[in-house]
């Protein structure tokens, strides 16, 4: 029988628990605490995992709340990189785009003067 000693050398008889759930293993969904029920009972309950938020090169995302399913930032790679990072990737793009059209603006202007 499960026996636990007191302070003072006497002994008690300890509540037995056993697992709600069918998984025997210790691995992070089975985390538990031990609460008293109104009836004064010990029971285990099942608690949730907690969210990370979500982060990017600077650290932790502004705004975007520590929730697995909900990230929401109206944004291109909004809720998994910073304002600054996205800045830093868009604007070599941007200006290689606009380095082509004038390239080609470029070319059809010589080849316009070459054809008058």
């Amino acid at each position: 029988m499960p026996v636990e000693c007191l302070q003072d050398g006497a002994l008690t008889m300890v509540q037995r628990l056993a697992y709600r759930r069918r998984l025997s293993y210790h691995t992070a969904s089975k985390e538990t605490r031990l609460p008293r029920t109104p009836g004064n009972r010990i029971v285990y309950l099942y608690t949730r995992k907690v969210g990370t938020a979500p982060k990017s090169a600077r650290g932790r995302l502004r705004g975007v709340r520590a929730v697995r399913p909900t990230k929401h930032v109206s944004r291109a790679c909004g809720g998994s990189t910073c304002a600054k990072c996205v800045h830093n990737r868009v604007k070599p793009a941007f200006l290689m785009e606009e380095q082509k059209i004038v390239v080609k603006v470029s070319k059809a202007q010589a080849q316009s003067q070459k054809a008058e």
